[in-house]
């Protein structure tokens, strides 16, 4: 932050010479002295690190009482967000900033630009205190007798006016940063007594060297570029130091007018780019000139830097998650996780304005290899579009024990921006697999993904994977108990939930028979003998919840899968299951390093018990014949390495939506085809790759086969329940 200190100095009283007022007087045509001219006066005849003021005076006294102590903070920087390779070398995925800013050490400034700055902008640099009066008096006598209007101000006065330009940036509130900006700005005689007294104070308090750095680092060059690193980059693409002294010479240039001066595109007409730059080409001389005049560069060097063409070559900086290509929807996460997240600040706006102007360097949990299967997978399996129908794909994967988010990716272009947007269906801004809070999505339903938590909740009660139900199809399931919202009766309801095989028509399936076969009447039979509170609690024991923030539903219903949750929640609930029942909550984030190498706080994955470890035993056996031998027998067949899988499959009613989830002990991934809008029958609808409901059949391997060779997989712990007749394998639910 910036902040100004009031620091009145206690110099002894000087008398301004009479003559000098008669030459003003004279200069200025007759005119009254100003107020400001007395000052300036009287900075003239007293050394420029001890002004002091004339006791008859009162805007000399004014002027005592102004501060003169300016307290230099961190200025707006870019942040960025990487990935890293396998061996370590991050990769860049997107900056974000108000302000295009690197800040830099004088030794990675080109002495050329160093030069450039001291004779384009402040010739005197080093002899005066803060105020170049010679400079200034002129400037004035040129303005108010009718001539060219001119600057006058020193380099050390234009870096207090960015200083204090830049802490009215730090301001959140619209009004309070409007107001700052114009008091820092507007031309008046008290602003400019300000200014000057902030810039003896400046003076006192840093050496020159010091002083010119920071002007480099926090003066504007045209649009959001500020700083010379970033100039540099933008305009040359090189770094400060390797600027040549016509590209230096350019650079500064654009300080004195940056409308006029910029190096835009080459059809702006502002700068006289049609004619080869022409108003950049002929201040950019004008400062070789001084340059030469003051001996900074040989008359070789002169000449040939005149006779360079002016020759910028934009680099647009990435800026948003727009330019992180098939990262854009991880890194949109990783964005909301910065607004959302308690650690970087009391409110979203306060954390994103951190975020934006901090000079960050967010290092995430992306595994590329990974990421890169999500999106091969979906780019084979799913199309952007699909006639009548919002189509989405999804795949995300979670390490196991850790709550680290591997990949993250979906069918669609990313794009914040309205009139892309509005160009077609291949583009959205809704991150699916996340939580509205986190992406704009309010979820799908899992259907019968769902299932493992009623299975949780069996198990906890005491009840057995070789226990048999009541698995009718039937229209009356009478009373179900509810601890939480008391008894609900489906009596009335004529609710009456079919299987997805129309064979499964047995009347005391297992509970085992129900998870491998993934039979809806099987688990609805199990619900009547447990509490569906209870069968809420054990989901939210696995950090489930609704994606839209409400609180899950937990009517007979829920059981086969109704609640709309974001594909991350479920990944995260098997990696959960895979742990030995212990689920760590998602974190996207291993590290931040601030502006000036220093760790900044992250937030850490909770990992808490779900359910107990005999418990989790069970489900593990359960899930993994399905793999081996029930409805998700298709992903574990195309997977290889082969590692232990558990997993579950989901389909929703109309084949809507088609889920395959499930884990190794290391990665648990989902991979589903799910319908944004429209009312497809997955069944009956083929992709260029195959039928749209084994899709995800296709997918999921694809992903695990990459995570398997990576990270391994081993045993689950073992059940102490045996297995009944499991030999019926159909690709159900």
């Amino acid at each position: 932050m910036i902040a100004i200190v009031d620091s009145p100095s206690r110099a002894s009283a000087v008398t301004p010479r009479r003559s000098f007022f008669g030459v003003i007087g004279a200069l200025l045509g007759g005119l009254a002295l100003s107020a400001v001219i007395a000052l300036l006066v009287a900075v003239a005849v007293a050394p420029p690190l001890a002004l002091t003021g004339v006791a008859a005076a009162n805007t000399i006294n004014d002027f005592e009482n102004l501060p003169d102590y300016l307290a230099i903070g961190q200025l707006s920087q870019k942040s960025n967000i990487y990935a890293t390779q396998n061996d370590g070398t991050p990769v860049l995925l997107a900056s974000f900033y108000d302000q295009n800013r690197v800040e830099v050490t004088t030794a990675q400034i080109s002495q050329y630009a160093k030069d450039a700055a001291i004779a384009g902008e402040d010739p005197r640099f080093y002899e005066h205190g803060g105020i170049d009066m010679q400079g200034t008096l002129r400037a004035i006598a040129s303005t108010v007798s009718g001539g060219e209007t001119q600057g006058g101000s020193s380099i050390t006065q234009q870096y207090v006016k960015n200083v204090l330009v830049q802490k009215c940036e730090t301001l959140s509130d619209e009004k309070q940063r409007d107001n700052c900006y114009n008091a820092a700005t507007e031309t008046s005689a008290d602003r400019k007594l300000k200014e000057m007294r902030l810039a003896i104070g400046v003076e006192k308090k840093f050496s020159k060297d010091e002083i010119l750095q920071g002007y480099l680092n926090i003066t504007g060059f045209g649009g959001t570029v500020y700083g010379i690193e970033a100039a540099a980059n933008y305009y040359f693409g090189v770094s400060a130091a390797a600027l040549t002294l016509p590209q230096a010479a350019s650079l500064v240039a654009i300080v004195n007018n940056p409308v006029k001066f910029q190096l835009d595109e080459p059809d702006s007409a502002s700068n006289g780019a049609a004619n080869g730059y022409a108003a950049n080409a002929a201040r950019r001389n004008y400062i070789l000139g001084q340059m030469l005049k003051y001996t900074k560069i040989t008359p070789a060097e002169y000449a040939a830097a005149v006779a360079a063409p002016v020759e910028p070559s934009i680099h647009e900086p990435s800026t948003g998650c727009q330019t992180a290509g098939d990262q854009a929807y991880f890194c949109d996460y990783v964005a909301h996780v910065l607004q959302n997240d308690p650690t970087f600040g009391e409110d979203a706006d306060t954390r994103m304005m951190n975020f934006r102007r901090g000079g960050y360097n967010v290092y995430t949990t992306l595994d590329l290899d990974l990421q890169g299967a999500a999106v091969a997978a979906l780019r084979a399996n799913v199309p952007m579009t699909y006639p009548g129908w919002d189509v989405g794909g999804v795949v995300t994967s979670v390490q196991v024990g850790t709550g680290r988010v591997l990949d993250m990716a979906q069918n669609k272009i990313y794009s914040q921006d309205p009139a892309v947007l509005s160009t077609g269906a291949d583009y959205t801004s809704i991150n699916y697999n996340t939580d509205f809070d986190y992406g704009g999505s309010s979820g799908f339903q899992p259907g019968s993904t769902y299932k493992i938590f009623t299975l949780g909740e069996w198990l906890k009660e005491g009840h057995s994977l070789n226990e048999r139900v009541d698995s009718r199809v039937k229209a009356n399931w009478g009373t179900f108990q509810d601890s939480c919202l008391g008894p609900q009766n489906y009596d009335s309801e004529h609710w009456s939930p079919k299987n997805d095989d129309s064979s499964e028509t047995g009347s005391n399936y297992t509970a085992l028979q129900s998870t491998i076969k993934s039979i809806n009447t099987g688990y609805i039979g199990m619900a009547k003998k447990l509490d569906l509170c209870g069968i809420r609690k054990t989901a939210e024991s696995f950090d489930v919840h609704r994606a839209d923030g409400a609180a899950l539903d937990q009517n007979a219903s829920a059981v086969i899968g109704t609640n709309e949750i974001a594909p991350l929640s479920i990944a995260v609930a098997f990696a959960g299951i895979a742990n030995n029942g212990i689920t760590c909550s998602p974190i996207a984030i291993d590290k931040i390093v601030g502006p000036t190498g220093e760790d900044v706080p992250v937030p850490k994955s909770t990992c808490t018990q779900s359910v107990s470890p005999t418990v989790v035993a069970d489900m593990d056996y359960a899930l993994q014949a399905v793999m081996s031998s029930g409805t998700a027998q298709q992903s574990w067949q195309n997977t290889t390495p082969r590692v232990p899988l558990i997993g579950k499959t989901g389909t929703t009613d109309g084949n809507k939506d088609t889920w395959m989830s499930g884990a190794s002990t290391k990665v648990a991934t989902v991979a589903a085809v799910v319908s944004v809008s429209g009312d497809a029958n997955q069944r009956r609808t083929y992709f260029d790759s195959g039928q749209a409901a084994t899709a995800r059949h296709r997918m999921w391997p694809m992903v695990m086969s990459v995570a398997n060779a990576k990270y391994g997989g081993e045993s689950f712990p073992v059940s102490s329940q045996s297995a009944p007749d499991t030999s019926e394998k159909k690709d159900g639910g």
